[in-house]
């Protein structure tokens, strides 16, 4: 591609990323965000680390009123390591051709989440190939750049590198975004999720993340994740945010009605 050709193809794609950036950023920072704040919050917290605001509405039910004061029966408070990185993200994005729109927006949620500094982001895409791209979350554009789409589809593969990077399984959220029509082995590929899913690990199947709704997909594959315990389902971008909250609780997925 001439010089020219490529640097409007990246003003232009640079113009997207920056309207979804806009649109994006602020609902995940703030449900994400939330979710990371509740899951540091302690209840036997030292003196300094005290939340007096959440630890009097805990204990309202305490109140003396001849004393007109509330005995705190329950203290809340935040973790010392609050400012630490207490969960890791691994984004697995599925860059086949029909996978276009999810690489456009998981680019940009990657770069979002990579800013949380709670947060430890990994980005990776595959086809036959497995990428890793998290060195270049800072700009979704590089991201994007960085990226082949079209060719076949190893989903197998790509969970293995995911696999090989996990050190702390009970603090990881694996997301795999792929409409599932897997190219390797099959039962391999169920394997690892099971395997991931056993040591701790949570995992989200998203068929796609766009506006568009789920592509074609292998209905085979995502009733056998479902019977693990991952419901696969379409996302779009306003619900990833409460997707994310949700799997770093570990509550209840909100998955959308089919």
């Amino acid at each position: 591609m001439p010089e020219t050709t490529k640097e409007t193809a990246r003003a232009v794609v640079r113009k997207v990323v920056q309207e979804l950036e806009k649109r994006l950023t602020p609902r995940i920072r703030t449900v994400v965000g939330g979710a990371l704040d509740r899951s540091a919050r302690v209840e036997r917290p030292r003196h300094r680390d005290i939340d007096w605001d959440r630890t009097i509405r805990a204990n309202l039910r305490n109140y003396l009123p001849e004393h007109r004061t509330v005995v705190p029966e329950r203290l809340v408070g935040h973790g010392r390591a609050a400012r630490a990185v207490r969960k890791e993200v691994i984004l697995c994005v599925d860059q086949s051709g029909s996978m276009a729109a999810s690489v456009v927006h998981a680019a940009v949620f990657g770069a979002v989440l990579a800013s949380i500094r709670s947060l430890d982001t990994r980005l990776v895409v595959f086809d036959t190939a497995v990428a890793d791209l998290t060195d270049r979350l800072a700009d979704p554009v590089d991201v994007l750049f960085g990226t082949q789409l079209g060719g076949g589809t190893d989903i197998n593969r790509a969970l293995a590198y995911c696999q090989s990077r996990i050190t702390r399984p009970a603090e990881t959220l694996v997301v795999l975004i792929s409409d599932l029509h897997e190219g390797g082995i099959r039962h391999e590929m169920l394997r690892r999720v099971a395997a991931m899913k056993a040591s701790g690990v949570a995992f989200v199947t998203l068929l796609a993340l766009s506006d568009e709704g789920a592509p074609a997909y292998d209905r085979e594959h995502a009733a056998a994740l479902a019977a693990l315990g991952t419901p696969a389902f379409a996302c779009t971008p306003d619900l990833f945010p409460e997707v994310m909250a949700a799997a770093l609780e570990k509550r209840p997925l909100p998955v959308p009605e089919p």
